[in-house]
């Protein structure tokens, strides 16, 4: 029989206690983990498949012409209203003062109109009272037919009624034409002015947009627009980007979407920062389907050799515009989104109709309100030298 030595027990029980404590570090590191996902990890889902998103707001002309001047470039910071191009206005000016010598002279035209009805009606009673004497002669000469008037004289009595009749028809239906342009209206609301006044305020508004508007606040992108290109109605010329007016469209996978609710809250880092910076945001939508639903050449999946990949949906995240302002980002830049799920009691979609615009722009005004201003002294102009 062989003997163990004191030396072997002795390995075998060290052996026995480094197995044992190995095992108690696994179960311990399995406890913990665990204790971890029960009280944590299970409420989270986590994606580094998030990206920065922003409204790229493209600047395109509303009318056509040569670009005279450009007063931004690439990274340039603009207030909304301020001017980034302006074309050539020679054919806008001289189609405004076209417009205006027009509209001066509908506005005269339209007042002898006026002018006439006093003039039309006058000359029907003037006819009138002719008609009238003429009967009155020739009844007095047919009394006296016979005697001291002779037939022919009578003729030509009754020959000078029938033209007096007919003078005064035609006087008449000159007057009823007249009304007809006159009766129900002004000289400022006659439809010859009106007509000449919409062709005004279209020359004045396409005079007004030679020069081109920031129409948000935000910084310059894409400028594609030279100096002295011809360019047409919606050319795309560059981008405004409102930077403080970011979001995040994070793509989880579609087994990550089973708890997310609108609402819940999300923490986000930017690798712009690394870690240091955190974003407190919330989901504020779900996208309506994958990513690869709606790509440009959506995938074929009717083939024999089909293999099923995971998809991933967008979920629109909203960012606190302070943190954004002290740690400003750009569209684009990657983060890494972590969705609280624990608080469950939000709609899984956007039920929420929108009852306001998104975004507005008011740079534009109503240029329309300087047109009616200036229209108003043009009309009052060519209506001051009525006579009285």
């Amino acid at each position: 029989m062989s003997e163990t030595t004191p030396i072997e027990n002795g390995n075998d029980g060290r052996r026995a206690r480094a197995l044992r404590l190995l095992a108690l570090v696994f179960i311990s590191a399995g406890i913990a983990y665990g204790i971890y996902w029960a009280l944590h990890s299970r409420f989270h889902e986590t994606t580094d498949d998030a990206y920065v998103a922003g409204n790229v707001v493209q600047v395109t002309p509303q009318v056509a012409g040569a670009v005279s001047a450009i007063y931004v470039e690439d990274t340039d910071f603009v207030q909304a209203g301020a001017p980034l191009v302006k074309l050539d206005q020679s054919d806008t000016r001289l189609a405004l003062e076209q417009a205006e010598a027009d509209l001066g002279r509908a506005v005269r035209d339209a007042r002898a109109l006026f002018a006439n009805d006093a003039g039309y009606a006058a000359l029907v009673n003037q006819r009138e009272i002719d008609l009238g004497r003429l009967k009155e002669d020739l009844a007095r000469r047919q009394g006296l037919a016979g005697g001291a008037v002779s037939k022919e004289e009578v003729d030509h009595a009754a020959t000078a009624v029938k033209v007096a009749e007919a003078a005064l028809t035609t006087a008449r239906e000159q007057l009823a034409a007249n009304r007809a342009q006159t009766t129900g209206t002004s000289v400022e609301s006659h439809p010859t002015v009106a007509r000449a006044a919409s062709k005004f305020k279209e020359a004045f508004l396409a005079q007004t947009r030679t020069t081109i508007l920031a129409p948000v606040t935000g910084h310059i992108a894409k400028r594609a627009v030279q100096a002295g290109q011809r360019i047409a109605p919606g050319s795309p010329l560059m981008a405004v980007v409102p930077l403080d007016a970011l979001w995040v469209d994070a793509n989880f996978k579609e087994v990550q979407l089973k708890h997310m609710r609108i609402g819940q809250p999300v923490l986000l880092k930017a690798d712009l920062y690394g870690g240091n910076v955190e974003y407190q945001g919330r989901i504020v939508g779900l996208g309506a389907g994958t990513g690869a639903a709606f790509a440009l050449l959506p995938a074929q999946n009717a083939t024999g050799n089909w293999i099923k990949v995971v998809q991933r949906v967008p979920v629109r995240i909203a960012l606190d515009p302070k943190q954004v302002a002290e740690h400003p980002l750009r569209v684009g830049l990657s983060m890494l989104a972590d969705v609280d799920t624990q608080n469950r009691d939000g709609k899984p979609v956007t039920e929420a109709r929108r009852d306001q615009p998104l975004v507005v722009s008011e740079v534009y005004g109503d240029p329309l309100k300087t047109a009616e201003s200036r229209l108003k002294s043009i009309i009052a102009a060519n209506l001051a030298a009525a006579p009285h």
